[in-house]
């Protein structure tokens, strides 16, 4: 029966997805199968819908988080702090090192905000736009975009992954960070160095782009703009609490867009409900969105997914695949078994905060120690999710700059994160063996 209600999970939520139906639809159609299989089980309608509660009441924390997170991107729209930032990251792009600069620049972008999607809607889409002037082909400008906005989905203190993470794992969110610069010093270094000579040897053209003038037709622009994006970097330096830091600068950019970018207090609120709308066509394809109910969607991913979570915890559902992935582990590391685990996960979840629940559920009993488990969802789930053709995770943002799904082949830094700790841990691995 176990395996009869996995496999009819998976066919359900592949069907769904292939037909185009939203992921939510797909989700929920998932959750009335375990609901009967909990039947089956003699589990009464109370006691499974207890289970979905506390799955759900364990995501309370990164649910009001992501709320935050919704209404940070509008303010940040809407003041000209996210305009500021592709400004002064447009005048480092050069022609003979352009997919180098287009990696580095989705990198610092994504860190700042903290999301794969809103990276690539927009310093991805002036990239895309550059790459098509410079007659460089978009494949590959797709490929350095899409491995710069993981960059940030990986490691910021706002990426919404980074906090599921660690709220799913029990661990510290900054020492997980630090932790994944410290995992990301080789796969960094080696992704640079291949678009750096990829860049050189692909013939192109000059262009000139003023992005302070595209911008300028919007905002009054200004240094000072960067101030909501310093200042949540300043305070997670210290350890701020991300809601609070993120609270902060929220406060800091309400004056900008009040006296300075000359937003009604009315026109204010409805932005961070609604979302920043530019009235400016050219601007409005790069910036429009964020607002709470752009996290609606999210939220419900994440309350079903979460309700998963507490199901599988008080059932017997996952014993089976567990116990294989634990022979598994035993063969190709802790690691290697989760790489696969994650690789199964994204395949059947098509997006990353299912993935990633599915994936800590599975395999959370390889790992005593909460850090390392962090880590080791960072640098396998997380990036994995990415490189599914059928995710959102990668599709979205590529879809968002006009890129093909081939641009997934040169993604490099999302598939050199998991190799690159899957040989480290190998090598610990036979070297143990040998002292044995």
């Amino acid at each position: 029966m176990e395996t009869l209600t996995l496999f009819l999970f998976c066919f359900v939520l592949i069907l769904f997805i292939s037909l185009g139906f939203p992921i939510v639809v797909a989700l929920f159609t998932g959750l009335v199968i375990f609901f009967i299989y909990g039947f089956y089980q003699h589990f009464s309608f109370a006691q499974i819908l207890q289970m979905c509660i506390d799955g759900i009441k364990e995501a309370g924390n990164i649910i009001i988080t992501m709320l935050i997170i919704g209404i940070l991107t509008a303010m940040w729209r809407a003041s000209g702090t996210i305009s500021m930032i592709i400004v002064y990251a447009g005048y480092f792009i050069k022609p003979s090192i352009f997919l180098f600069m287009s990696f580095l620049l989705n990198c610092i972008v994504s860190f700042l905000l903290g999301t794969s999607f809103g990276t690539a809607a927009t310093m991805g889409v002036i990239c895309a736009t550059m790459a098509s002037t410079m007659d460089i082909p978009v494949v590959l400008a797709g490929g350095a975009v899409l491995s710069g906005v993981f960059f940030g989905d990986r490691c910021s203190p706002l990426s919404t992954s980074a906090i599921l993470v660690s709220e799913v794992t029990h661990s510290d969110l900054y020492v997980n960070i630090k932790n994944m610069f410290k995992t990301a010093i080789v796969p960094f270094v080696v992704t640079s160095l291949l678009f750096l000579v990829i860049g050189f040897v692909t013939p192109h053209k000059s262009i000139n782009m003023d992005l302070r003038v595209i911008f300028g037709k919007e905002f009054n622009l200004a240094w000072f703009l960067l101030i909501p994006a310093v200042l949540i970097l300043g305070l997670s330096a210290f350890r701020v609490k991300v809601k609070c830091a993120m609270i902060a600068s929220i406060f800091s950019a309400i004056p900008i867009c009040l006296f300075f970018q000359h937003i009604g207090i009315v026109e204010l609120c409805k932005i961070a409900l609604f979302g920043f709308k530019a009235s400016n066509g050219e601007v409005g394809k790069m910036l429009n969105g964020g607002g709470l109910l752009s996290m609606i969607n999210v939220v419900f991913v994440l309350c079903i997914s979460s309700s998963y979570s507490g199901f599988f915890q008080k059932t017997q559902l996952l014993s089976k695949l567990k116990a294989g992935i634990k022979r598994l582990s035993e063969k190709i590391t802790n690691f290697g078994a989760l790489v696969a685990t994650s690789f199964l996960a994204s395949a059947i979840a098509c997006n990353q905060t299912l993935a990633i629940i599915l994936t800590n559920q599975l395999c959370k009993d390889l790992e005593k120690d909460n850090s390392k488990m962090a880590i080791n969802l960072e640098n396998s789930v997380v990036m994995i999710a990415g490189l599914i053709p059928w995710s959102i995770a990668g599709a979205v943002p590529l879809a968002s700059i006009g890129a093909p799904l081939s641009s997934l082949f040169f993604g490099f830094y999302l598939y050199l994160i998991p190799l690159w700790r899957l040989i480290v841990e190998l090598f610990n691995k036979n070297k143990k063996n040998n002292l044995e």
